[in-house]
């Protein structure tokens, strides 16, 4: 909570409510609370211009008083305090910005301090908007409040770059914080942490360092705040640490900074570093009993860091451990004090776990995760695609299970049972809008992701270089951040690309699923568009099409997507490097030289997809390729080839 000034004696007549104000001062700070109220009671009839003053005060004593757990009741005081402006006016009108210890001042920092606590940071950011664009006429201390403040804003809406132009700001324009130390040009940069989509290990939160809470204090007898250039320091060293610079983390003993410089082994790819100093962290917490929301942050920045090296069934246990640690935090939160609320992180956590279950091949568990941070990160298309894929996997595992139990299926279901394809399985009609890990739920989800991701790449912004940096230095309100996937970190235009890439193939494998041909051939088509397109995807496109096509009655145009020539300009590396079946450039040949030949089959070729058939040898399509031979040796031998092609697809 922010504070006015603290009490000045101006005139002689107002010496006693001085008096009485400096003692309400100090019942306030010894916890006095009604004591400190009885004074309040004696300045009622003090001149108008106090008034709103007096009024806030006693709403910031009832709510200490309360034990900080009616922030409901103080915030609706402070609305009435400081009303919104009008939308006519400007952002600063309205607001008594002469004397910065002003009743509507502090009241309009205190709402934003209680909407930041509650989560709740483009509000927070929109109030704090009119004291921010006034920042040099405040009083230095609300000054340097605000500021600290606007920083964790940024931070907390991942607008790094943003973030690091601001400080820039408060060190060149008026010199809050000074330049910190940073490593030396020979002990090299830090290396930047990839931000790929090609595997799920980069969508999580990435390492949090414990939340510092704004500065509480009473107006304009009481300042409660710690010290505010401590929080700055803190501040500004997590700004650089989040944006990759080389920056000494001081050792100073405290949990914070000790956080901060796991933090930074972790951005610098020493996850083996960073993990001792998070243990050496939980050692000294537990021995001194101090185990509250670090707790919380200690487990969960373990998982992030063995997600990150591929132990994913450890950083599942951690996930599920800081679970438990932030529902004992924050048991009842209606309840709780506003730095309690701060401290949930369960939307985040649970983020994290869906991803480590998706890579544990446990996709209910990983869609039920995704339930709780989709309500809150809506807007975030890699957290639709990733509900997606558990949506996928699930129906997968359970066609194999179907599979299994069906192993003397009719040998012309085998044409259409391609290796990347679907079947010509039916399906019921249950809702799309039914969050249930279903294809149609999935559809859903990848027709938001796409819309989405389509959205955030037209207004995707390219970061000036640095020598256009140093010719025109922009304001700090005019700097963008491409922070479209919150809780993750800003993301790269490649990682953009890729994750469209990915929605892309997905869609199409879902609509074939579904019976959707012209949308599967559709995002098909868009894959194979696609800039950047890896091999691995540039396979799926063909492959997809294909399929499509000859679901369509259209094999001739199938065939052109199913020449093998392709393949061999593909790269091996990025097939040996993903999680899935083909692992190798010769398995890909394989798979499509069997589907191959089964348009030729539809197109009555039995002989060239006989000799086809024979040169496939790999574990991957022996099964169905033995299939669609004693399919074609029957046809051959019975003499049927007009209507085949309907019965192969019945």
């Amino acid at each position: 909570m922010g504070s006015a000034d603290s009490p000045t004696k101006t005139q002689a007549n107002e010496d006693e409510n001085y008096n009485i104000l400096c003692h309400a001062h100090e019942q306030f700070s010894n916890g006095e609370y009604d004591r400190c109220l009885e004074l309040m009671q004696q300045l009622e009839s003090t001149e108008e211009s106090s008034g709103s003053i007096l009024r806030h005060n006693r709403a910031v004593v009832h709510y200490y008083k309360s034990g900080c757990t009616e922030h409901a009741a103080l915030l609706k005081e402070l609305e009435e305090l400081d009303p919104d402006p009008s939308p006519s006016l400007s952002s600063t009108e309205g607001l008594s910005l002469k004397h910065s210890g002003s009743g509507a001042t502090v009241a309009r920092y205190n709402k934003s301090v209680i909407y930041y606590h509650r989560h709740m940071y483009a509000t927070a950011l929109e109030k704090l908007a009119p004291l921010v664009n006034r920042l040099d006429a405040l009083e230095k201390h609300m000054a340097a409040l605000t500021a600290t403040l606007q920083l964790q804003l940024l931070l907390a809406t991942n607008q790094l770059n943003r973030a690091e132009a601001f400080l820039d700001y408060l060190q060149r324009k008026l010199n809050f914080v000074s330049s910190v130390p940073s490593i030396s040009s020979n002990s090299g940069a830090s290396p930047s942490v990839d931000e790929t989509a090609t595997t799920t290990a980069q969508t999580s939160s990435t390492v949090a360092t414990p939340a510092t809470s704004p500065d509480s204090a009473m107006a304009p007898a009481v300042r409660l705040g710690g010290d505010v250039s401590g929080t700055l320091q803190l501040l500004q060293l997590l700004t650089h640490v989040l944006n990759r610079k080389p920056v000494v983390v001081p050792e100073d003993g405290t949990p914070q900074f000790a956080a901060l410089k796991a933090h930074q082994y972790y951005i610098m790819k020493d996850f083996q570093m960073a993990a001792k100093q998070l243990m050496r962290i939980n050692n000294d917490c537990s021995q001194s009993g101090v185990m509250t929301q670090l707790s919380t942050c200690i487990a969960n920045n373990m998982g992030v860091i063995h997600l990150r090296v591929r132990h994913y069934a450890l950083a599942a246990k951690f996930f599920q451990n800081a679970l438990t640690f932030d529902k004992q935090l924050a048991s009842n939160l209606r309840q709780s004090t506003l730095q309690t609320m701060s401290s949930a992180r369960s939307c985040e956590i649970l983020y994290n776990l869906g991803i480590s279950m998706l890579h544990l091949r446990r996709p209910k568990e990983a869609f039920q995760c995704f339930l709780v941070p989709v309500k809150l990160y809506h807007s975030n298309p890699r957290l639709w695609f990733r509900m997606a894929e558990a949506c996928i996997m699930e129906h997968e595992e359970k066609l194999l299970v179907e599979e299994r139990e069906s192993l003397n299926d009719v040998a012309s279901s085998a044409a259409t049972s391609f290796a990347f394809g679907s079947s010509s399985k039916s399906y019921g009609a249950q809702s799309a809008a039914v969050p249930e890990p279903t294809l149609e739920f999935a559809a859903l989800c990848l027709r938001s992701a796409l819309t989405l991701t389509l959205h955030y790449k037209t207004s995707f912004h390219i970061a000036p270089s640095q020598e256009e940096m140093l010719d025109e230095r922009p304001h700090w309100r005019q700097v963008q951040d491409n922070n479209f996937c919150n809780p993750s970190k800003p993301i790269s235009l490649e990682s953009l690309e890729n994750m469209l890439a990915a929605i892309y193939a997905a869609y199409s494998f879902v609509s074939l699923r579904l019976g959707d041909h012209v949308t599967a051939l559709e995002m098909a088509d868009e894959l194979l568009k696609t800039d950047r397109l890896s091999d691995a995807h540039k396979l799926l496109g063909h492959m997809y099409a294909g399929e499509a096509l000859m679901y369509m009655d259209k094999p001739a145009d199938a065939r052109d997507h199913l020449e093998p020539t392709f393949v061999s300009t593909l790269n091996a590396f990025d097939f040996e490097t993903r999680d899935w079946q083909v692992k190798s450039l010769d398995a890909a040949q394989q798979v499509v030289r069997y589907n191959l030949a089964v348009a030729m089959t539809l197109q009555n070729d039995f002989k060239a997809a006989k000799s086809l058939l024979i040169s496939l040898t790999h574990s991957i399509v022996t099964a169905k390729a033995l299939s669609l031979r004693r399919y074609i040796d029957a046809k051959l031998s019975s003499g049927i080839g007009t209507g085949a092609a309907n019965t192969l697809k019945s």
